[in-house]
């Protein structure tokens, strides 16, 4: 039942009502697996209509057969985020099986590799296959080339079909490491993802008078796949939930209520902003 606002005299709205998804069209590139996986899922269990762009074809094809099996509307594509006409024509794919673009999850990256700086046994060391002078051209501009570039062409592919329906939701996944130092992760990420928080508030800007808000959730240190899988080490979480302000790591679960806000009309009127889910971890250090 709606209710009156006293301070305006009109109707509020169904508030629960505004953070539905139900039959949205989204696409999620990295969605086969970690934190793309968590947001389609999520998505898909509101009743949206997925469309997972991953690089790995054997996981699209697992986790696609899942989340059908459980009922939820999912379809998936192999794409390489950096072959933008293939990444196009997916777009043009999803838009004919859906009839529509409604939401789009630019999220697809990559492992950075090494930082300047080791954490093990003995504590925090240089590493030296991190620094600077060990950095090659080519894990540079791959890092670039999937983390900011993939970012950029992903949200062109977005706007093309969303501006002439005037209307869209496109979130960025950036990182923590956007705004503060990993010492940990290396330069490359760090660049890319700080492109990227800079990019989406260009985007923003440009995109509004068209309805489309253009937003980012941060994530903190996720326990993914990504890295070789370290992160699923029971010891390794123990360890660095140490340094996090709620002393707990975090999952791609724990970023599904931003994704859901970002992708329904509870978000309506936020565009430009970076929503960060880290536990505080670029906050400092509490204790």
């Amino acid at each position: 039942m709606n209710q009156t606002n006293a301070g305006t005299g009109t109707a509020l709205p169904d508030v629960w009502a505004l953070f539905s998804v139900r039959d949205l069209s989204v696409i999620v590139t990295g969605g086969a697996s970690g934190i793309g996986l968590g947001f389609a899922e999520a998505l898909a269990q509101g009743g949206a209509l997925i469309t997972i762009l991953d690089m790995n074809e054997e996981r699209i094809t697992g986790e696609v057969a899942r989340l059908q099996k459980a009922g939820y509307r999912v379809r998936g594509t192999k794409v390489d985020v950096t072959d933008h006409a293939a990444l196009d024509a997916a777009f043009d794919a999803a838009e004919a099986a859906y009839g529509k673009i409604d939401v789009v999850f630019a999220n697809a990256g990559i492992d950075p590799g090494p930082g300047f700086v080791a954490h093990g046994p003995e504590g925090v060391t240089r590493n030296p296959a991190g620094s600077l002078e060990s950095y090659t051209d080519e894990r540079w501009q791959k890092v670039i080339d999937i983390n900011l570039t993939g970012v950029f062409a992903t949200v062109r592919a977005a706007a093309r079909k969303m501006k002439p329906r005037k209307s869209g939701r496109i979130i960025i996944t950036t990182s923590g490491a956007s705004r503060t130092i990993a010492a940990g992760i290396g330069a490359a990420y760090m660049a890319a993802k700080a492109g990227s928080a800079h990019f989406m508030r260009t985007a923003a800007l440009e995109l509004a008078a068209y309805n489309i808000t253009v937003n980012a959730i941060s994530p903190g240190y996720i326990v993914t796949n990504i890295g070789g899988g370290h992160a699923h080490d029971p010891a390794f979480q123990a360890a660095f939930a140490k340094t996090l302000p709620m002393h707990r790591v975090a999952f791609p679960v724990d970023l599904c209520g931003a994704a859901i806000f970002l992708a329904s009309k509870a978000s309506n009127y936020v565009t430009g902003q970076e929503i960060g889910v880290d536990g505080g971890l670029t906050l400092g250090t509490a204790d």
